[in-house]
């Protein structure tokens, strides 16, 4: 490919150098906060129901009403579904830069806003975190196109797949470290303003201070946010956005020529016969991208969506999983700050355990192995633990089983992250053209989104109505259809995004 232009076969063939890393670490940060935001919410909503829906004497304490349950869990997956179409496509219009800066400020401040309430009533306070919980879903939605775009858009050919898994895994960070805040804030309150258990005194075992204790919670997620603003202005914008949707030659090769530490060539006529080719401007809605890329965004949105039906309604009720098998006590029998440790305790444990480790072991084999036979193996393990947990359920609620249950369950999670979890993220950020890359990307991940709220709605009904085995059968056969999916998504270990974008061959002057 003898045409490419200087300045992004430098990128290519880039060994791997510092910017790479704080390219990691600031694209990064969103993942950590967005991780952080969307799970730590499943932490604090039984200590929600104990303060603003109590009832007397009631079996299990701290159930906030479905409606009310639903909201909470799921206002933040409108928002980000909302905030991946629209940050997506400003991102290919504006450029990724000038729009990473925003969706982090609005992130900072809905985390901040969302552990603040107007009034008292339960009504008021539920209506106030859902508004805000909306809108930093909106924020963390920008980031998911845009991180993946960047990240992309900056590594070499041969280490961009671990890159980009790399930024992702961040999530897995994010999840462990809610666990942890919820831990710590759980345990201090636990130790500063004893209470006894709710069978013992159903008003008294929620102390007056439990209100702080989510609002602490949910506003920590601002601070790594906060943190990493001041880097994402400064970093330069993406050459390959510069110079083949900007059109501007001379910008792109000084921005790199500064983050690459080498001398390019202002390459000006070269960009202006790329961008002028006839073969490469077509838009979105066009006949040449159905035939070129249809099949591959149905692929990418499809596996997406599937993925995250199972994922997040495993993630959003893990702790009835747990209360269901008997791995954290009854309700009745512990204070509302004490259910709040036992909870945090058992997800950080899963973390740990099997959903960090997922993340790495996909940055350490995906350019090894492939992005396709790992999303493959995962969603074919997945199906098999599934199954595994589901027909023989009756087996795993016996007392001496249950630690078998939490194993299997640990593997699915692993097999998630070492697998489509993260595979899914990776491939729209490589396949598509330049200009339409981070509108793709935004696309794709709101088909995902569209999972979890299947996920999280559909499936929080589900349970109530008939029960966890079935639903376990279930996630069992939506994973299977994710594996059958693959196999519309290409293979892009190794090769350059032009490459995969069909980009290449307009710089070569020939066409597909």
């Amino acid at each position: 490919m003898a045409q490419q232009l200087q300045v992004l076969n430098a990128l290519d063939v880039a060994k791997t150098q510092w910017y790479h890393f704080t390219a990691i670490v600031i694209a990064g940060m969103g993942f950590f906060t967005d991780a952080y935001d969307l799970f730590c919410i499943s932490l604090v909503t039984k200590l929600l129901g104990r303060i603003y829906y109590h009832e007397d004497d009631s079996k299990t304490p701290g159930t906030l009403p479905t409606n009310v349950a639903a909201a909470v869990n799921g206002v933040a997956f409108c928002g980000t579904l909302a905030g991946q179409l629209f940050f997506g496509w400003l991102g290919d219009k504006m450029g990724r830069k000038r729009v990473y800066g925003m969706t982090l400020m609005l992130m900072v401040v809905c985390s901040i806003a969302s552990g603040l309430s107007f009034g008292k009533d339960p009504k008021a306070v539920m209506a106030t975190l859902c508004f805000f919980r909306f809108w930093l879903g909106f924020g963390i939605g920008g980031d998911y196109p845009l991180s993946a775009t960047i990240m992309s858009e900056y590594a070499n050919k041969k280490t961009r797949g671990a890159f980009i898994a790399a930024v992702f895994a961040m999530q897995g960070f994010g999840i462990l470290t809610g666990g942890m805040v919820a831990i710590i804030v759980s345990a201090i309150f636990k130790a500063t303003y004893p209470a006894p258990t709710y069978a013992m005194d159903a008003i008294r075992s929620t102390v007056p201070e439990a209100d702080y204790a989510w609002r602490i919670i949910l506003m920590f997620g601002a601070i790594p946010a906060a943190i990493t603003y001041y880097w994402r202005v400064k970093m330069p914008e993406t050459a390959r956005y510069t110079a083949l949707v900007a059109k501007n030659a001379k910008q792109a090769a000084s921005d790199m020529a500064k983050v690459l530490q080498v001398d390019l060539e202002v390459e000006e006529r070269k960009v202006e016969q790329i961008t002028q080719d006839k073969k490469n401007d077509f838009g979105l809605f066009s006949s040449q991208f159905l035939h070129r890329h249809g099949l591959h965004l149905l692929g990418t949105a499809s596996t997406w969506f599937l993925l995250d039906i199972a994922f997040y309604s495993q993630n959003l009720f893990q702790k009835d999983i747990f209360s269901a098998i008997g791995w954290i006590p009854k309700a009745q029998t512990m204070n509302a700050m004490e259910e709040v440790y036992r909870i945090a305790r058992a997800q950080t444990l899963i973390a740990l355990c099997s959903t960090v480790p997922g993340y790495w072991f996909t940055v350490a084999f995906i350019d090894k192995m492939g992005r396709f036979a790992i999303q493959l193996m995962g969603f074919f393990f997945m199906t098999l633990f599934m199954f595994a947990l589901a027909i023989p359920y009756h087996h795993w609620t016996l007392p001496d089983n249950r630690i078998g249950f939490v194993v299997l369950y640990a593997f699915t999670f692993f097999f998630a992250n070492f697998g489509p979890n993260a595979t899914t993220f990776v491939v729209p950020a490589e396949i598509f053209p330049a200009r339409l890359r981070s509108t793709c990307h935004g696309i794709s991940a709101a088909a995902g989104k569209a999972g979890a709220m299947v996920g999280a709605f559909g499936f929080l009904s589900a349970t109530d109505a008939i029960g966890v085995r079935k639903v376990l059968i279930m996630l069992g056969v939506v994973n299977f259809l994710g594996m059958l999916f693959t196999f519309l998504v290409p293979e892009s270990k190794g090769k350059s995004l032009e490459e995969m974008s069909g980009e290449a061959d307009a710089e070569n002057g020939t066409s597909t």
